[in-house]
């Protein structure tokens, strides 16, 4: 699976103050897991299902500058929440998306586009049992998926605190939504993010957010 925008974006937003206990679901390759620890989280753990994820995410924790803060784990998350005895300040997920829209016809990587192998409910699940009482779980969702799962949520006693949708250009409609959980009800906090100003040419606030992780941001040597 490449890297995609969108993704980078998620984690580049996460909601780290420093120091915080993290889980990355569904870690992949160790992007958002990586970004954590480079936005100060104190320890990430990277719980992915596919055995080469997990691999290249071991071989890119290694070689980073955050390797004593970042482990890999190759476990179904369902597995690794029923046999956990830890709780997570911030638990961190970009899920399979696409549940009811067409398959690619390779197999990882639909796995890896999908959520039949883990329904948005047992992530709940396990996102509830996981969680510290203070906690925060962040999320990547579709935004056709968005209202009802926030809706799931709150039958795990997790409710939704922000919600930014994030859309390519002004006339783009949103695709995604980053979602932040916490387990205490309130007001919500919603707002639209366009990440390109004009062709290929990044915005004021995905700028603010982007600047500190890709190169195209580094100053010439």
């Amino acid at each position: 699976m490449k890297v995609c925008t969108d993704a980078t974006l998620f984690g580049a937003m996460a909601p780290i103050g420093g120091g915080e206990k993290v889980l990355d679901i569904g870690a992949g390759t160790g992007l958002l897991s990586l970004m954590a620890a480079q936005l100060g989280a104190g320890e990430v753990t990277a719980v992915e299902l596919m055995q080469e994820s997990n691999a290249e995410a071991a071989t890119n924790f290694s070689n980073s500058p955050w390797a004593d803060r970042l482990t890999a784990v190759h476990q179904d998350i369902r597995d690794f929440a029923r046999e956990c005895d830890k709780h997570f300040d911030l638990i961190i997920s970009n899920p399979p998306f696409f549940d009811n829209h067409s398959r690619s016809a390779e197999g990882d990587r639909s796995t890896a586009r999908h959520n039949d192998q883990l329904p948005y409910a047992e992530l709940l699940q396990a996102v509830d049992k996981l969680l510290a009482e203070e906690g925060l779980f962040y999320l990547l969702i579709p935004v056709h998926a968005a209202d009802a799962l926030a809706q799931s949520a709150t039958e795990h006693g997790l409710y939704l605190k922000r919600r930014t949708d994030i859309r390519g250009y002004d006339h783009n409609k949103p695709k995604v939504s980053a979602m932040v959980f916490g387990r205490t009800p309130g007001p919500v906090e919603v707002k639209l993010l366009t990440i390109y100003s004009s062709q290929n040419v990044y915005g004021p606030e995905s700028t603010k957010y982007l600047s500190d992780f890709l190169l195209r941001f580094s100053s010439p040597a």
